[in-house]
């Protein structure tokens, strides 16, 4: 078979993986161990699985393809040891990944397309488009690469990467799943965030999975007219619509939503700009993430003032709104999403 025709074996939920093993004519504890090979021990390849005879690992790479993400250029901060890894996926195309290390744990930020079609103008990852979604496996992989390349257990993960995850939606799903399957990584939902810049139909969608990760909004404003200029996607969902659908998945999962708010001086960080955001995340409890953009070069963006940003918080906070500033991570090496893809492609 060509490579383009085998199936994606590492998409696979444990379900899946025994229907084929029963239509291959395998025993059906081979799915248990192929799982476990994959998702726990994190094999490279078929022919790590040494407890599995060659005549069936044969038969394997015959009719699957196994994903393995090969690290193109890994950066590593020298201010915060953060890691920026650009992978190869096997027909070519790149994508990013960032490890982050905290007191807390090991955190992942994945990316869950080739580019982006969403167009927010101050983010890297759309300058070229969107060239194509990412599987579930090609998600998975990105984690997996990374455990093995720091020898450390990651603890949680966020799709913050390149691409808009809900328009990814199925195969986004799969991935969530999978991620926190106790026959694999097992990473804890509440350990799993996913950022949108507002689909609305794919986020009252999301609030009926009965999943119970946490859901970020790349809010970025809180009025229609700043919000269209900055992103594309809210001349489609008015901010009372988008609005109405976080509330309804809070009603639904009973998770608390973050509004993520990338700070742009001049643009969405005036004192008028801060009270809106507090009448919007105030009576829904949300969390607030202030994010001091990242600028990139092929936009004009700057990032607002240490004071500015101060007393946006202290607005907030003056309105009993939850709200952190980001630690900027990885700032001396291309941190923010899409800029080490394009300046390698470039």
């Amino acid at each position: 078979m060509e490579a383009c025709d085998l199936k994606d074996i590492k998409s696979m939920p444990l379900s899946l993986l025994e229907g084929e093993m029963e239509t291959m004519g395998e025993k059906p504890y081979r799915a248990a161990q192929l799982y476990r090979w994959m998702h726990v021990r994190l094999a490279r390849g078929f022919e790590e699985m040494t407890d599995l005879s060659k005549a069936f690992r044969k038969k394997l790479e015959e009719n699957y393809d196994f994903t393995c993400l090969k690290p193109v250029e890994v950066q590593e901060s020298a201010i915060d040891g953060t890691r920026k890894y650009l992978f190869r996926l096997g027909d070519g195309n790149l994508v990013e990944s960032v490890r982050m290390k905290y007191r807390h744990g090991v955190s992942v930020c994945i990316s869950s397309q080739v580019g982006c079609r969403m167009g927010c103008r101050f983010c890297a990852s759309t300058l070229n488009g969107l060239e194509r979604n990412l599987t579930p496996g090609e998600m998975l992989d990105q984690v997996y690469a990374i455990q093995l390349d720091t020898g450390e257990r990651v603890s949680n993960v966020v799709v913050m990467g390149s691409g808009e995850p809900l328009d990814n939606y199925d195969n986004l799903l799969v991935f969530l799943k999978m991620l926190s399957d106790g026959n694999g990584l097992n990473i804890s939902q509440r350990n799993i965030t996913v950022s949108t810049c507002g689909l609305v139909p794919e986020i009252r969608k999301l609030a009926r999975e009965n999943l119970q990760i946490t859901l970020a909004l790349s809010l970025h404003a809180s009025n229609d007219k700043t919000r269209r200029e900055l992103m594309p996607i809210a001349r489609k969902y008015s901010v009372g619509e988008l609005m109405d659908a976080c509330r309804y998945y809070a009603d639904c999962t009973g998770r608390r939503i973050t509004f993520e708010y990338s700070l742009v001086g001049g643009k969405n960080d005036s004192d008028s700009d801060a009270e809106g955001l507090a009448r919007l995340a105030g009576p829904m409890g949300c969390h607030v993430n202030l994010i001091p953009v990242n600028p990139v070069r092929e936009r004009d963006y700057v990032q607002s003032a240490p004071s500015r940003i101060r007393e946006f918080q202290n607005i907030l906070q003056r309105n009993k709104v939850n709200v952190t500033v980001r630690r900027e991570m990885g700032r001396d090496i291309d941190g923010a999403c899409g800029q080490l893809r394009r300046k390698f492609l470039s």
